[in-house]
């Protein structure tokens, strides 16, 4: 109590103008006190408001090359849905690859249809191939220009020449339901 009084004695013995210089001194600090607390606040607001954000970004990111990743895919699909012909048929496809064993059978078989996509199926059974022109067959099949999905396959070597194998497979061509078509 007695440095309060202290201060007071001395803040009333100060000249009017110096008096007047400090109050305006006096002013100004609390001013600038005042300030950098509003600056402070908003700033530790904005660093909040940053750390959210990289939260949310780093959700996202995943998302978003898995998004891509399936977009890239369905607009593959599409474009080989374009491709198709009314005419088409999984026996039409294996006979454009072109490889073709000593023995070719084509059976059709019920296809199924499924959000909006019919399958137009079939067993073919191929003897007498290359392992390496089953692989080609296979490979053409998958990354041809037709969606044509390979359901099963058996591959099986031949007992009376082991260089050649029967293959068989059940391939469905996926056309578009008669509503879904572009």
């Amino acid at each position: 109590m007695r440095f309060l009084t202290e201060a007071l004695d001395r803040w009333r013995a100060l000249d009017s103008r110096v008096r007047l210089w400090a109050g305006y001194g006096l002013i100004a600090l609390l001013a600038i006190a005042i300030l950098w607390s509003a600056l402070a606040e908003r700033t530790a607001a904005l660093e909040r408001k940053r750390a959210a954000r990289e939260a949310v970004l780093k959700e996202l990111l995943p998302l978003k090359v898995a998004y891509r990743t399936a977009k890239q895919s369905a607009d593959m699909l599409a474009g080989r849905m374009a491709s198709l012909r009314p005419d088409d048929s999984p026996a039409r496809v294996i006979e454009e690859i072109g490889i073709k064993g000593k023995g070719l059978k084509i059976a059709p078989l019920k296809g199924e249809e499924r959000r909006g996509i019919i399958e137009d199926a079939a067993e073919v059974r191929i003897e007498g191939l290359t392992l390496n022109e089953a692989l080609n067959l296979v490979y053409r099949l998958e990354k041809g220009s037709r969606p044509l999905a390979v359901k099963k396959a058996n591959l099986r070597v031949r007992f009376d020449d082991p260089s050649r194998c029967d293959l068989i497979l059940s391939l469905a061509l996926l056309k578009p339901a008669a509503g879904q078509a572009k």
